[in-house]
């Protein structure tokens, strides 16, 4: 069981991503996970309401247990078979901790961010809502998420995806390098 707990190499890891595309390929799907939320609102009747949800959701069901396995296994990966933290280079720790988030290097989610206690706080609060009105908006207007475009439409050598995958790129260097810092200054 050692071989689990640790992070598999790249070597090993890409070529099952490839594998697994070859595969979806193959059998004419692609990979997502943001087109999962459409299907679970065309699901749960949404189509009743706009003309966005109104197709057969039923076709999509083999990526919802993608998405439950996600889920699941992320659960099941980071409570019973993780004996080991996100190694964050030092100066990268002692920057984050220049804005007052000491538990970089410490915690996989910098509790200054999100923990439950800190929800209250409203400056987390915005951070989080915006960054979320942002990410699913980004993926709305892509047409897909980060996985979709860079596993798939890549895969797939469609230049929408590339285009998409530079934009997400140039986004978190302009959060990260611009924006937070302006934040927790």
């Amino acid at each position: 069981m050692n071989w689990i707990y640790n992070p598999w190499p790249w070597y090993v890891s890409g070529p099952l991503i490839a594998l697994t595309m070859f595969v979806l390929l193959f059998v004419g799907k692609q990979f997502g996970m943001s087109s999962n939320l459409r299907t679970l609102c065309s699901a749960a009747g949404a189509g009743r309401k706009s003309d966005f949800f109104k197709f057969n959701w039923k076709e999509e069901r083999w990526n919802l247990t993608v998405m439950l396995g996600a889920v699941l296994g992320g659960f099941i990966a980071s409570q019973y078979l993780s004996d080991n933290m996100v190694t964050i280079a030092e100066n990268v720790v002692a920057k984050l901790q220049t804005y007052g988030i000491d538990s970089a290097g410490n915690a996989y989610l910098p509790t200054e961010l999100f923990s439950l206690e800190n929800l209250s706080d409203p400056k987390n609060l915005f951070i989080l809502i915006i960054g979320g009105f942002l990410v699913g908006f980004g993926a709305r207007y892509a047409g897909g998420c980060t996985s979709g475009h860079a596993i798939s439409g890549l895969s797939n050598l469609q230049l929408p995806s590339l285009i998409a995958v530079i934009g997400f790129f140039a986004g978190g260097l302009i959060m990260i390098h611009l924006i937070f810092p302006l934040i927790f200054a």
